[in-house]
């Protein structure tokens, strides 16, 4: 047989063994030498959101792991839907990734529809850390407590005042509209499309407040841009002593919002490429640096195993849609 004829019969053999490849087979071989080009973490909310103060902070330990560039997406919009079907409907080549806020499992019960399924169309990898939320109001509202606020609030007309948030359906939103049920006041909702937005407004004073994540409002606090009335938690935060819990001050209700973040694959992701991905983002995140500095944010390193992410993620959403229909709150 001639080289000619040879090439021509690799040619063919290959050509007629490749629709028998099905997308899970390739996933399978592209496990081995994964990365093979850039990974893509996509965070669903903007810059300064908790998902991507860890993304940005892991991120240079994942790419010398990996030998690969790792590039933080920001897809931020409807309350982080838009990132989420980014990935949902992404190559199961681990080379997109979801850096997930529990917001994923609160919009399955405020929108009728998702253009992705929050159990089917993801492969959990792990849960990454967990924040406490705080209530904060502008340097120029006179309360100095959650008891202060409500007499505040309640001595204005209904609704003069606004609180903003990330989005629909975002934990901030939940948070508060939960308080609001559970001492009867009334401040309007104005959701933004991210954090970023939310605060620059609240330091403005164009809303007078806000339930956020712990660390997305600590540099402001200690600046005395804003003023934190309480936090969510067994304990009063080590970095900011003063503020009292909302146990303390009798809203246990809240203690429901906490915050946890997770890293999450598409569908259909080979289990050989999934215990990799999951091996090496526990063990970075188990770094003391990592730990550290994360600790810095409010944040606190808790991970394990996909299983406990999926059974995590189901629970969630039967709760949310529990609290969602008893509080009355609706998507706005």
């Amino acid at each position: 047989m001639s080289k000619i004829t040879r090439r021509q019969a690799l040619a063919a053999s290959l050509a007629f063994s490749a629709p028998a490849l099905t997308p899970t087979v390739f996933a399978q071989t592209s496990a081995s030498n994964f990365p093979s080009r850039p990974v893509m973490l996509v965070v669903p909310f903007t810059p300064g959101s908790g998902s991507d103060t860890i993304s940005r902070i892991i991120g240079p330990r994942l790419a010398d792991r990996w030998k690969q560039a790792v590039v933080v997406e920001n897809r931020a919009g409807a309350s982080g839907n838009l990132g989420a079907d980014r990935v949902a409907k992404a190559a199961p080549d681990g080379l997109t990734l979801l850096m997930a806020i529990n917001t994923f499992t609160m919009t399955p019960a405020l929108y009728k529809s998702l253009p992705y399924n929050p159990i089917a169309d993801f492969t959990p990898i792990t849960r990454l850390a967990s924040a406490n939320f705080a209530l904060v109001v502008n340097s120029d509202v006179p309360a100095k407590d959650v008891k202060s606020l409500v007499a505040w609030v309640k001595s204005q007309p209904a609704g003069k005042l606004n609180y903003g948030s990330p989005g629909n359906g975002t934990p901030h939103h939940l948070g508060m509209e939960l308080m609001k049920s559970s001492v009867g006041i009334d401040v309007v909702h104005v959701p933004y499309k991210g954090i970023s937005g939310a605060l620059t407004d609240l330091l403005g004073g164009q809303v007078q407040m806000m339930f956020a994540s712990f660390h997305s409002v600590l540099p402001q606090v200690r600046a005395g841009k804003l003023r934190m009335l309480g936090l969510t938690g067994a304990t009063r935060s080590t970095l900011l002593p003063d503020v009292p819990t909302f146990r303390e001050q009798g809203l246990t209700v809240l203690e429901a919002v906490d915050a946890w973040y997770a890293v999450m694959a598409p569908a259909g992701v080979a289990p050989a490429l999934a215990e990799r991905l999951h091996r090496d983002f526990v063990e970075v995140m188990q770094e003391g640096d990592v730990r550290s500095k994360l600790a810095e944010q409010g944040l606190i390193v808790q991970t394990g195993t996909p299983a406990e992410l999926r059974d995590l993620i189901a629970s969630d959403i039967a709760r949310w849609k529990k609290v969602v229909a008893d509080a009355r709150i609706q998507a706005e």
